[in-house]
């Protein structure tokens, strides 16, 4: 039981993850789509056992998430990166299924190295539904993907299909539907030309109240009209509120507000956090005690942001971070060699179990 693992860890819930994996598996079955797990947002192979049996297979960014999708989820493995190695594009592609080039120099490099593979060209439609000027694909200057429809039609012949990627954390359908509109507008021409489209990730369809029929009458209208196979890479909406940050109060100064001290960090633990200036989520968040939850690192910013609890905290108190699933477990760090989280899993009857500690020697082999 995980009354026994020492704070901090992360807790994945299979009953929340299969929550989102029923809305995956309708939505697969009302448009035609197959789906694959973004491995750049969750990559937590422990519970790849039952992702498996509901998702088509696995996208990435790197060769090592190529090899990691190949060896422990199977199915369909795309190899998707910003930019290949030279030492790195002949062992992605005896890897993947498909090998998705960022940009038409690199299909030219390395074209002889992936002959025989299925070969994919990343599109920018120059638009997007991000919020954060450092998330979005369509700012200016963006190295992510080709913006010229003509450049692309004239290597049309070597390609079999595009990725498009301009969804950020969408829970709004009109919004992807205009995007969508957006981009075929802009390569519409060459769709018909290739086998199969990526729609890429961010489109937020497990979101409660998400008009999932909607989305699917949209994919499979676009795929008919096209003459395409498409796929959707989600990474958040795979994982969307299935895992916890378990942490253990170890201190609580009060310096004109109250705060409370936790043996974790978002630096180190939920970087995104930090990234995007955003809190994390303690629920119910009700009550008349106030207090400012901080991290134990340095950083004089390492904050997760302010809550309100029924009683007083104390040295030894319990919280639960939510939504600590998605780009949390992968970019997680030795940031100040603090303790590095474990990893358990509830199961779906409620037993709980440790599956992943990290020791000194793992944050000393880091290093040189």
């Amino acid at each position: 039981m995980t009354d026994m693992i020492r704070t901090p860890y992360y807790l994945i819930d299979k009953a929340r993850l299969q929550d989102n994996l029923r809305r995956i598996d309708a939505l697969r079955k009302a448009s035609g789509a197959k789906v694959l797990l973004a491995l750049k947002c969750f990559a937590a192979w422990s519970v790849f056992d039952l992702m498996r049996e509901h998702m088509d297979g696995t996208t990435s960014s790197s060769l090592n998430e190529v090899r990691l999708g190949r060896e422990k989820f199977g199915g369909e493995t795309h190899a998707y990166s910003v930019a290949w190695a030279e030492h790195e594009i002949g062992e992605a592609a005896d890897l993947a299924d498909k090998v998705i080039f960022n940009s038409l120099g690199q299909l030219e490099r390395h074209a002889a190295r992936v002959a025989g593979k299925p070969v994919g060209l990343r599109l920018n439609p120059g638009v997007s539904a991000s919020a954060f000027d450092l998330a979005d694909p369509a700012r200016p200057f963006s190295r992510l993907g080709e913006h010229d429809a003509g450049r692309v039609a004239a290597a049309i012949g070597r390609i079999d299909g595009f990725m498009i990627h301009n969804n950020c954390e969408n829970d709004d359908f009109e919004r992807f539907d205009a995007l969508l509109g957006e981009a075929e507008a802009r390569f519409g021409a060459l769709f018909a030309q290739v086998r199969w489209i990526s729609l890429g990730g961010g489109i937020a369809f497990t979101a409660p109240g998400y008009p999932l029929e909607r989305l699917a009458a949209r994919l499979r209208d676009f795929a008919a009209r096209h003459g395409v196979q498409v796929y959707l890479e989600p990474g958040e909406a795979a994982v969307n509120d299935c895992a916890s940050l378990e942490v253990t109060v170890l201190d609580t100064p009060d310096n004109g507000k109250p705060l409370a001290v936790v043996d974790a960090s978002t630096e180190a633990h939920m970087l995104d956090l930090l990234i995007y200036r955003e809190n994390a989520r303690i629920e119910p968040d009700a009550g008349p005690h106030r207090y400012l939850v901080c991290g134990r690192s340095c950083l004089a910013g390492d904050v997760f942001g302010e809550f309100a609890f029924p009683a007083p905290l104390q040295p030894g108190s319990r919280l639960s971070i939510r939504n600590a699933a998605g780009y949390t477990m992968v970019k997680k760090n030795w940031f100040n060699g603090l303790a590095m989280p474990a990893i358990a899993v509830r199961e779906t009857d409620g037993s709980e179990r440790l599956v992943r500690s990290f020791s000194y020697r793992e944050y000393a082999n880091s290093l040189s």
